[in-house]
């Protein structure tokens, strides 16, 4: 809210060069918790991802998650009015991955009632491979 003060008073004064500073700030302020965002959607996916490929099986409980999960994600990263999305392939990829070790780690607890050690699930799965089916999930059909 402060930005916005600050951006009315420079406006004001016709501060134009002071303006767009302000702008491009409150621009990377949005799209931080755009990430943040993403990133919490992503480690349930990544989660249930993990569960079915290491219990070779999943449930309606899994892929009703996983599903919302990708509405979601799809949801956030679409610019309403401009159209478009915040984040490119490549930051979506950046953001599953960096989602991943929290998913791994949260998996570990549950895939068959928390038999495996992190290390232990790490070699059971392929992440390339879920991180993979997650953004081919996410990424808008062509």
């Amino acid at each position: 809210m402060e930005e916005i003060l600050e951006l009315k008073q420079m406006l004001l004064k016709g501060d134009i060069k002071g303006s767009l500073a302000i702008v491009e700030e409150l621009e990377e302020m949005s799209k931080k918790d755009i990430i943040k965002t993403i990133r919490s959607y992503a480690v349930i996916l990544l989660l249930h991802l993990i569960k079915q490929q290491a219990e070779n099986r999943t449930t309606r409980s899994w892929d009703v998650s996983i599903r919302n999960s990708i509405r979601e994600i799809q949801r956030e990263n679409k610019r309403r009015k401009a159209g478009g999305y915040y984040l490119t392939s490549d930051e979506l990829l950046e953001t599953l991955q960096e989602a991943y070790l929290n998913a791994i780690d949260e998996a570990s607890l549950e895939v068959e009632e928390g038999r495996y050690q992190l290390e232990e699930l790490e070699q059971l799965v392929n992440k390339e491979e879920i991180v993979d089916r997650a953004l081919a999930s996410i990424l808008p059909s062509e």
